[in-house]
């Protein structure tokens, strides 16, 4: 007698879309944050911009002008290192970094646990805005958007997504069935891979042409806060391995970790 049942599966197949909640959230927040600005009259959209937008002048005053006075303080100063990174200037602005945060930001977040990936993604947006800050000093010109932050999940993730059994360790040939990083994410490790370096030079010159050209995806012109994304990048790439809670193995070799829901890691 042929048994005509399915047999079930041994193992958890992964789902097609498994994006975890917190990139999910997160991307809804930026959404949000962007049609409060969009919907607010332009008198309200300046009081926005006073308030939550990173000026370099509320930490550099200006050369030769007064004294200028924000609202809120240093507290207020210190907060708009975050707040910045809710403000876009355009549906395509925030669609994009929206496209960008989930591409980058899902394997990160799946990997690190979702306390972590909110630590890391604001430690790469603070840092990203202390580096304009420092560089441009006195400025008036606000920055807004979250491509800084973004831009160190891009660097973060190239700490591991090129290892063997990353991501993208299948271009290599050698990975195995999983799609698991299963190494630590070293950085000399990290930038020993020529892939991780042709990524990290084409990241690095795209984002220098497009920020001194000031040309966006949508063919208009505007001032591009690159700095801001090259110091995000550069904390994503340096500092990851900070937040990654997987080290090698006492052998040297590479730990066995979890990459998500389906393999049954828990995250943080």
């Amino acid at each position: 007698m042929v048994n005509s049942e399915v047999p079930e599966l041994s193992a958890k197949q992964p789902p097609a879309f498994n994006a975890p909640f917190v990139v999910i959230f997160l991307i809804g927040a930026l959404i949000a944050g962007f049609v409060a600005f969009d919907w607010a009259s332009m008198a309200q959209q300046e009081q926005l911009f006073l308030y939550f937008s990173l000026v370099p002048a509320r930490f550099i005053e200006p050369v030769g002008l007064p004294a200028m006075f924000f609202p809120g303080g240093v507290a207020g100063d210190l907060m708009t290192l975050i707040t910045y990174t809710f403000m876009h200037g355009s549906w395509t602005h925030v669609i994009l970094n929206s496209l960008w945060l989930l591409a980058f930001g899902s394997p990160i977040a799946k990997r690190i646990g979702s306390l972590r990936f909110v630590l890391f993604y604001f430690f790469c947006g603070i840092v990203g805005g202390l580096l304009h800050v420092a560089l441009n000093g006195g400025s008036m010109v606000p920055v807004i958007g979250a491509s800084g932050a973004i831009s160190g999940l891009m660097g973060g993730a190239a700490r591991f997504v090129f290892l063997a059994g990353g991501p993208l360790g299948g271009l290599t040939g050698q990975a195995g069935p999983s799609s698991a990083p299963r190494a630590q994410a070293g950085i000399v490790q990290a930038l020993s891979d020529r892939r991780v370096q042709i990524f990290v030079a084409v990241w690095i010159g795209c984002n220098f042409i497009f920020g001194i050209a000031g040309v966006t995806p949508d063919s208009a012109t505007a001032n591009i806060a690159w700095v801001a994304h090259l110091g995000g990048f550069l904390a994503g790439l340096f500092f990851f391995g900070f937040f990654d809670p997987y080290r090698s193995s006492q052998s040297g070799g590479p730990g066995n970790v979890g990459y998500g829901e389906w393999s049954g890691r828990d995250k943080v």
